[in-house]
């Protein structure tokens, strides 16, 4: 989430191998200094740049195949704050709905219930994310985007689970889990009954949706995650979440939002 006074920082001009750095200023003591805002502000453009370049391969790809998308991308806190409680564990860029889509959205919700969705977290959105000892990609579904767990789980309802089966069991490496629970649901194993039960406990308002990956990256073990092929990687997995993305987002494609048809 980004504060009122901090301006969204520029992509940088090419992609950035991740360094020691980029880690090491997340750690539980520097998280807290702002005196290591500048090196985390370095840290931000890498990621906005691998942001900015998956979307532009995800709406070629998807105007190639005749259709049209219209994504932004923006990107978290760099600095400790009110909203990060102080110190900065994460920093991640968000992939979620254009000006024109939110536009479309809030008649369709009318001026109460999309008072808050210019944050972007509080859209369905696609996420690329370094922790102290980690590098993630993920598509999210935070509690406060109601709207599009709503539009998910009215679509299940409608159509079953033999639509969303393929597009999660394509995304090996990827695990569907519900915010702060123990359980997952790994993605190339799963079956209409495993399906029917995450879905049993997930509720859009209170529970939060994520289908991760993640890269280990513990101090002393980068490995990977400071090599050039991982930003490639990273766009890669971005782009194979974004059918998905489009399947469980509400849309003018994917409109299940208020009851199932």
């Amino acid at each position: 989430m980004a504060a009122a006074q901090d301006p969204e920082p520029k992509p940088l001009a090419e992609l950035a191998a991740f360094e020691e750095g980029d880690f090491h200023a997340l750690t539980e003591s520097l998280g807290r200094d702002p005196q290591y805002n500048d090196r985390r502000l370095v840290t931000r453009r890498k990621l906005a740049s691998i942001a900015k370049l998956a979307v532009d391969e995800i709406v070629a790809e998807v105007a190639e195949k005749g259709g049209a998308i219209e994504l932004q991308s923006r990107t978290s806190l760099h600095q400790p704050h009110m909203f990060n409680h102080m110190r900065v564990r994460r920093i991640w860029a968000y992939i979620t709905r254009g000006k024109k889509e939110k536009a479309r959205l809030k008649q369709v919700l009318g001026a109460e219930l999309a008072k808050d969705l210019d944050s972007s977290y509080r859209n369905a959105y696609l996420c690329v994310a370094i922790e102290e000892a980690a590098l993630e990609v993920s598509l999210r579904i935070h509690p406060d985007a109601w709207f599009d767990g709503q539009n998910l789980v009215h679509r299940t309802q409608k159509e079953g689970y033999a639509l969303l089966l393929p597009f999660l069991n394509d995304l090996d490496g990827f695990r569907l889990k519900l915010d702060n629970w123990k359980g997952e649901w790994i993605c190339g194993k799963l079956n209409a009954d495993k399906l029917a039960e995450f879905f049993r406990y997930y509720k859009p308002g209170e529970h939060g949706l994520a289908l991760e990956q993640r890269l280990p990256a513990p101090s002393g073990a980068r490995g990977n995650a400071l090599a050039e092929d991982v930003l490639e990687m990273l766009v890669l997995e971005l782009r194979r979440l974004a059918p998905l993305y489009r399947l469980v987002a509400w849309s003018q494609e994917s409109d299940h939002l208020f009851k199932p048809r």
